[in-house]
């Protein structure tokens, strides 16, 4: 009846939590390109190419995306990257 539905959609739901983490890089006027870049590569195991789109949209916009995933995945990278000097939260 309704009860297996109903069952479906909070798992539905949690799941989409689970998943909605993200971490948002700012800009600053410490850090250069090449190190946001090398950084990101490092840390969050971007390509040449993420990377840098992501480095040039924290610059132009202030901030970024960089990453989404679960909090757990999401927290030592962004530990990773606040201990390499950048300005980024993960919420």
């Amino acid at each position: 009846m309704n009860t297996g539905i109903e069952v479906l959609e909070e798992v539905l739901v949690e799941e989409k939590t689970f998943l909605n983490n993200e971490i948002i890089l700012f800009n600053d006027d410490v850090n250069t390109f090449d190190h946001v870049i090398e950084t990101l590569v490092r840390v969050c195991n971007h390509t040449d190419e993420q990377a840098n789109q992501c480095a040039l949209l924290v610059h132009y916009k202030g901030k970024c995306t960089v990453k989404t995933g679960s909090y757990d995945e999401l927290e030592p990278q962004c530990s990773a990257l606040l201990e390499a000097g950048l300005s980024a939260e993960l919420v």
